[in-house]
C-alpha cells in the first residue's frame, strides 16, 4: 500500500518554522482529503491544517509541543487519493505570493507590488509520494544536526539565552527541546548579565517580530500625529440607547466608534491608502479593512474585518465581538489577519489618555482614542462636568497634508459629539 507524505507547508511569507499546538487525528484515523489534522502556532497565528490526501493516518511526525521547520515531514497518510489542489492550501501560496497582509502592528508585506520577485506556486513536495527509508533518512538529518533540538530559531533561543542545551529539561516525554522548554528554562535560571544587577533578556520569537516591524515603520513612513479633546458624553448615551434598541446583539463603544470612522474615512478616502515605494504610486482603496489593535498573550496583533464600511452597525457589533473572542483565547486564523487598510486602537483600555501610535504598516493611517473621563468642559459658555476623552491621528504624511488629515480627525470628533446626527445620515 503506498505511503503519502504531507510536509509541513509554508503558511506565510518569511516564517520557518511552526509549533505543533494540537492534533486532530491520531495513527488509525481514516481522513479526507482538506480535513483538518492539527493545529499550529507560527509568529503569526494559531492556523488549522488540513491534510491534501485521504487514507488513513500512519505516522504523526511531531509532538504536541514541538517546533517543525518548514518543509518537514508532518503527517504520513497510508493509501487514498491526492486532492487536485487543496483549497486551504492554494489560499495560503496566494496570500504568499501577492502579500500577506497586515498581522502585527507594522508586521506584513503590503497590498500593492512591491518590486520583489514572486515566489513560485505551490511546491510539488506537498504531493509526493516518500518511501519510508527516505522518510527516516530525511528525520535522520534533522536530528543528526541537533540531538536535541530540531528548530533552529529554539536553538538560537537558548543559546542567545545563555542556556546550556543539555541542561534544558523537556516536556512531553519526547526528549527534544521545544521553545516552550526554553522560556521555562530562562524564566528559572539566571540569564547572562554584562554586570551585576543588569538582566539581559533576549528578543526572540513573536517579541522580535513585533520589534523589527515596528522599526519598519518609523524608518519608512514620514508620519505626523494629529490629536483633539472631545466631549463623548453623547457617544456614551448614543451606544446605550443603541444597544437597548438592536435585539441580541451587545453593541460596544468600539463598535459604535468604528462605525463613525467608516463614515469618515468616506469623506476623506485619502487615508485608506498605502504607499508603493517600489512604484512610486499611492494605492488607494475602494473597501476599508478595518483593523483592530489588539493586546493577546502572544502579542500586539491586528485581526482585520474585511469590507468593513459596507457593515451596518448590527453587523459590525457582532464581527467585532467574534474577533475579541478569537483574539482572547488565540484562536485568530491566519485569513482573519491580512487585508487591512486602516487601523482603530482604542488604547483608553489601558488607562491612558493619549497616544503617538505607531502606524500600521503599509497602511497609511491609524485612529487612536483614549480614556473616557469626567473633566471640565464649557457648554453653551457654562462650566460644566462631561465625559472627556482624546482622539489622535498618525497619519503617512505622503498620501496627504495636514489639510485632509485634521479635517477627517476633526470630523470624527464632530461625530462623537453628536453621534445620532452621524448614524442617522448613513439610513
Amino acid at each position: 500500500m503506498s505511503m503519502q507524505v504531507f510536509l509541513l507547508p509554508d503558511l506565510g511569507e518569511g516564517l520557518t518554522e511552526a509549533e505543533i499546538v494540537e492534533w486532530k487525528v491520531k495513527p488509525g484515523d481514516t481522513v479526507t482529503i482538506d480535513q483538518v489534522v492539527v493545529e499550529v502556532e507560527t509568529a503569526k497565528a494559531s492556523v488549522e491544517v488540513p491534510c491534501p490526501f485521504e487514507g488513513v493516518v500512519g505516522e504523526l511526525h511531531a509532538a504536541e509541543g514541538t517546533s517543525l521547520a518548514v518543509g518537514a515531514p508532518l503527517i504520513s497518510i497510508t493509501g487514498g487519493a491526492v486532492a487536485d489542489a487543496p483549497a486551504a492550501h492554494e489560499r495560503y501560496r496566494e496570500e504568499e505570493r501577492a502579500g500577506s497582509g497586515n498581522v502585527l502592528i507594522g508586521y506584513g508585506t503590503g497590498h500593492g507590488p512591491t518590486g520583489r520577485r514572486k515566489r513560485s506556486a505551490a511546491p510539488p513536495q506537498w504531493r509526493e509520494k516518500v518511501p519510508p527509508e527516505a522518510l527516516n533518512r530525511t528525520t535522520a538529518q534533522h536530528i543528526s544536526h541537533a540531538p536535541k533540538v530540531l528548530s533552529p530559531i529554539v536553538r538560537s533561543m537558548a543559546l542567545e539565552g545563555g542556556l546550556d542545551l543539555a541542561s534544558i529539561e523537556t516536556a512531553g516525554g519526547h526528549g527534544v527541546i521545544t521553545r516552550a522548554d526554553v522560556e521555562r528554562a530562562l524564566a528559572g535560571s539566571p540569564v547572562a548579565s554584562s554586570s551585576e544587577g543588569v538582566t539581559r533578556i533576549p528578543i526572540t520569537g513573536i517579541r522580535k517580530t513585533i520589534a523589527d516591524k515596528l522599526s519598519r515603520s518609523r524608518s519608512e513612513i514620514p508620519e505626523a500625529t494629529v490629536w483633539v479633546d472631545v466631549d463623548a458624553t453623547a457617544l456614551l448615551q448614543a451606544r446605550r440607547d443603541l444597544d437597548a434598541s438592536i435585539d441580541g446583539v451587545k453593541v460596544t463603544l468600539l463598535a459604535v466608534l468604528a462605525k463613525l470612522t467608516m463614515i469618515a474615512l468616506a469623506k476623506f478616502p485619502e487615508l485608506n491608502s498605502t504607499v508603493d515605494t517600489a512604484a512610486g504610486e499611492i494605492l488607494r482603496y475602494e473597501n476599508v479593512g478595518l483593523g483592530i489593535a489588539a493586546q493577546t498573550d502572544r502579542g500586539l496583533m491586528v485581526p482585520v474585518v474585511p469590507q468593513a464600511d459596507k457593515a451596518d452597525l448590527k453587523e459590525l457589533s457582532e464581527r467585532l465581538a467574534e474577533l475579541t473572542e478569537l483574539a482572547r483565547t488565540g484562536s485568530l486564523p491566519a485569513a482573519r489577519l491580512s487585508g487591512g487598510t486602516f487601523t482603530l486602537n482604542n488604547y483608553g483600555v489601558f488607562g491612558v489618555d493619549g497616544s503617538a501610535a505607531i502606524i500600521n504598516h503599509p497602511e497609511a493611517a491609524i485612529l487612536g482614542i483614549g480614556r473616557i473621563i469626567d473633566r471640565p468642559w464649557v457648554v453653551d459658555g457654562q462650566l460644566a462636568v462631561r465625559k472627556v476623552a482624546q482622539l489622535s491621528l498618525a497619519f503617512d504624511h505622503r498620501v496627504c497634508d495636514g489639510g485632509v488629515a485634521g479635517g477627517f480627525l476633526r470630523t470624527v470628533a464632530d461625530f462623537v459629539e453628536n453621534p445620532v446626527v452621524a448614524l442617522g445620515s448613513v439610513r
